[in-house]
């Protein structure tokens, strides 16, 4: 399925490259200055943010340079398959350090960024150099400009969701509606920055494009510090989770795995972006609730608990919880993870299976998994959601499946 993604870009990129090479660059200044621009975007870039738009000034220049269609007033005469060429060839030169430094996923990056640019060249190029958008005129051209950023903008969604169900093998329905009200913010954002960039560069010159790349360096900077202080957010609730752990509660690496194991199967049920990350939380603090007792519950085993006491330490938790300063959100999961499961929000449900799975799994032995999962199974009636136990069990089957370890 990767293949499926990366195959039809390495195939246009290397056809681009070998016909602009035949045939030699047009307007080489132009294509120059737009391929220092991707260059400079993709060095600025950084890996391993969650955001969806990790090089937005790369992203935008390349679109700006699919749109051209004037520079200061003359016409430009680069077809479709120099665009693509201009921006692999700058692309893979901003790239180097990443790959010198074996930051991933590059040959995602790379793929998404000449499948979309080829998506927008090919859609306006052809018209550009028939002299079809003179003949329509400048309200023509508005519309059509209007009509290939809408549609670039669901293109590059789709090869988003891909990209990222390819590597993963998460349910694509799920990713693709995170991509598309991603489109809502920096996605949206970048392919209008690259739309006005080359209506300026068209008006202006090549001097508009220091004057337009200087607001999405700044917007790249400050993504840069929400990333750090969401980062260091998440460090804090992970360093408050393993409070249990120091305190001798629960077994080392517990709420970790708990976490980890949840995430996925939110995201196999379909959860969006918010709701994991309300999940994540909720999963590394589920069990804070035990710091209020006086005798701790052997080896941090909840779930064999009676009810009533299983409900007393969730809403013990949900109290400390709510006193940290965490979301609400996260509160009433912790809260709710011990009520009956057709009561529960679903995150709750997911952090009570799986909680569940880890203290079986750990009591089991060798044959913890299948012992765990079956002891799951055969409480569904009552204390576990059937859809839940299931998407767990997918998750566990996958090959590659890798948890933190104990400690």
């Amino acid at each position: 399925m990767v293949l499926a993604v990366r195959w039809p870009a390495l195939v246009l990129a290397v056809l681009a490259l070998g016909a602009t090479l035949w045939d030699g660059l047009d307007d080489r200044g132009t294509a120059l200055a737009f391929g220092a621009l991707v260059a400079v975007g993709e060095l600025a870039r950084w890996s391993g943010a969650r955001e969806r738009e990790s090089a937005p000034l790369g992203a935008a220049g390349a679109l700006a340079y699919a749109l051209l269609g004037e520079n200061a007033g003359h016409p430009t005469g680069h077809g479709a398959l120099q665009v693509v060429a201009v921006v692999v060839a700058a692309a893979l030169i901003g790239c180097v350090p990443h790959v010198a430094r074996g930051r991933e996923p590059t040959l995602d990056h790379l793929a998404r960024r000449v499948l979309t640019v080829a998506f927008a060249a090919v859609c306006f190029q052809p018209l550009h150099n028939r002299g079809r958008l003179l003949e329509w005129g400048g309200p023509a051209l508005a519309l059509l400009l209007v009509a290939l950023l809408v549609l670039t903008t669901l293109w590059d969604a789709v090869l988003a969701a891909a990209s990222a169900h390819a590597r993963t093998r998460w349910p694509f329905g799920p990713l693709l509606r995170d991509e598309l009200r991603a489109t809502l913010g920096i996605g949206s954002a970048v392919c209008a920055t690259g739309v006005v960039m080359s209506l300026a560069v068209a008006v202006a010159g090549l001097w508009a494009l220091p004057v337009f790349s200087l607001p999405l360096l700044l917007t790249q900077l400050s993504f840069r510090r929400y990333a750090a202080v969401r980062a260091t957010y998440r460090q804090t609730i992970a360093s408050l989770a393993r409070a249990t752990e120091i305190a001798g509660y629960t077994p080392a690496g517990h709420a970790r795995r708990v976490a980890a194991l949840s995430r996925a199967v939110g995201r196999e049920l379909g959860l969006s972006e918010s709701d994991l990350t309300v999940l994540e939380y909720a999963a590394l603090m589920h069990d804070i609730g035990q710091l209020s007792l006086v005798d701790p519950v052997p080896s941090g085993a909840t779930a064999a608990l009676p009810p009533e006491e299983q409900r007393r330490i969730a809403l013990l938790g949900g109290a400390v919880v709510r006193q940290t300063g965490v979301a609400a959100a996260v509160a009433v999961v912790v809260e709710r993870q011990a009520d009956p499961y057709r009561e529960q929000p679903v995150p709750a449900r997911i952090v009570r299976a799986v909680n569940a799975y880890e203290e079986f799994a750990r009591e089991a032995g060798p044959s913890g998994p299948l012992a765990a999962l079956e002891k799951l199974r055969l409480a569904t009636a009552r204390d576990y959601q059937p859809e839940v136990v299931e998407s767990l069990a997918r998750v566990l089957s996958r090959p590659g499946l890798t948890l933190p370890r104990a400690g």
